[in-house]
């Protein structure tokens, strides 16, 4: 039954109304500001990565295009023009994409593309940098760092710093990078002059390998070169092969197998 004035409770619910009542009208308050506060962020925050993904898009097909470009030896004056203007807007649309979602994984991988074409340019430093601007980039993926750190010791190598390199390659990493960290410690040692450790980091990535029946031709002649006979790996086929690629994490070693050299 409601109360009324009249009611033998009327007197104390009043009181008690006075007395909490600012204190319940200021949690009614919080909790809708919180809720639209919720609200407003993740309405923003989804507008701020549709917007970096579009940035990134525009990248990607732009790199696409400076890529098959250089890849034509027989480019006449104008269209070397075209490609230098390109490569220019490329490198000003990347600037501009870390420069506004720079915490973004669109960053990373627009730096992974700038750090690329540096690359290919061997324009080593500057590549060097770039991956310096990509490992400052908290993405909470140990993933995506370690692919990021080996690219940058790799870089760091190919530009005559291996004592950076090393310092790099030799920082934790998950385990299913450690057979590229050993192959890429074995090219640091070498070109240190170190044989002994080279050989043991190239036995180290190779037995990695052998675990997970994976071969790599260019790890053997590495080994080879250096008068190591590589225990042959039988290749995983069929139904075995076909589990475990499709298993596979999206980011991996194999994303950096191939990058081991002076390549980005």
């Amino acid at each position: 039954m409601a109360l009324t004035p009249n009611s033998p409770n009327a007197d104390n619910s009043m009181q008690a109304l006075k007395q909490y009542g600012s204190y319940i009208v200021t949690a009614i308050l919080l909790a809708l500001a919180a809720y639209f506060g919720w609200t407003y962020w993740q309405d923003n925050h989804a507008r701020v990565d549709t917007v970096a993904a579009d940035q990134y898009a525009d990248i990607q097909r732009l790199n696409e295009e400076v890529s098959l470009a250089s890849q034509n030896p027989d480019l006449g004056a104008e269209a070397k023009a075209s490609l230098e203007k390109s490569r220019t807007q490329l490198d000003k649309n990347i600037d501009t994409l870390v420069g506004t979602h720079g915490e973004s994984v669109y960053a990373w991988q627009a730096l992974m593309i700038k750090a690329r074409q540096q690359v290919d340019n061997d324009d080593f430093k500057a590549a060097g940098d770039t991956f310096k601007k990509a490992l400052a980039i908290d993405l909470g993926d140990a993933g995506l760092e370690a692919i990021t750190r080996l690219r940058y010791a790799t870089t760091l190598l190919a530009a005559g710093d291996a004592k950076a390199a090393l310092t790099e390659a030799s920082r934790d990493m998950p385990s299913s990078f450690e057979a590229s960290q050993q192959e890429l410690l074995g090219d640091i040692y070498l070109a240190q002059d170190n044989s002994d450790s080279a050989i043991k980091s190239y036995n180290n990535a190779w037995s990695l390998l052998r675990e997970r029946q994976e071969t790599r031709a260019v790890l053997a002649l590495k080994m080879e070169s250096l008068g190591i006979v590589p225990e042959p790996i039988a290749e995983q086929t069929g139904l075995i092969q076909e589990s475990t690629a499709t298993s596979q994490a999206p980011v991996s070693e194999d994303s950096v197998a191939a990058n081991t050299g002076a390549g980005a």
